[in-house]
């Protein structure tokens, strides 16, 4: 029946047994790698991953309708008379 006598010997049984762990090892690795594909892009709107600037806080606010247009205008001359890249400064700092 077989080339080499009455069966296979030990190295083929081992050869075949190691071959059929590569092959479970790789199919349930294929597997994970393509689950973790599809869960890697989300199927919700993008999150912005930078902070949103004072200037467009108050403009949402005003847009909004939380704040009217006077008190927009008025804290927005204060965010450019400070500079927005200043944070606030504590008591007694100047």
């Amino acid at each position: 029946m077989f080339w080499y006598g009455h069966g296979m010997g030990g190295w083929g049984w081992f050869a075949m047994s190691f071959s059929m762990a590569l092959l479970v090892a790789l199919a349930v690795a294929a597997v994970v790698l393509l689950f973790r594909s599809v869960d890697r892009f989300p199927s919700g709107p993008a999150q912005p991953s930078v902070a949103p600037s004072a200037k467009q806080v108050l403009a949402e606010r005003f847009a909004r309708g939380e704040i009217d247009e006077e008190e927009y205008e008025q804290r927005l001359t204060a965010l450019r008379a400070h500079g927005t890249g200043q944070g606030r400064r504590g008591p007694g700092e100047n």
